[in-house]
């Protein structure tokens, strides 16, 4: 008879309140009361540097986007 394995859906699911307060308890067992604010901070710099990037990066193709459009019109202007 084949076995067949649980669902890798099952594997990756969100932890439920049990399983955070146990990864709440390591995080302060591992980095102490001290350093989690200086941890959260960092984080919250990084997530912002990300978005910031993310950002730029839309707006840089949406301007190069535009400036094709107007070097598409101006050649179909000078064509006709």
């Amino acid at each position: 008879m084949i076995q067949t394995m649980p669902s890798f859906n099952l594997l990756l699911s969100m932890p439920g309140g049990s399983e955070w307060i146990l990864i709440i308890a390591i995080v302060l067992l591992m980095f102490g009361g001290k350093k989690i604010p200086e941890l959260m901070r960092g984080l919250g710099k990084g997530m912002r540097e990300f978005k910031d990037a993310k950002d730029h990066v839309s707006t840089e193709i949406e301007k190069g986007m535009t400036d094709v459009k107007k070097k598409e019109e101006m050649a179909a202007v000078t064509t006709n």
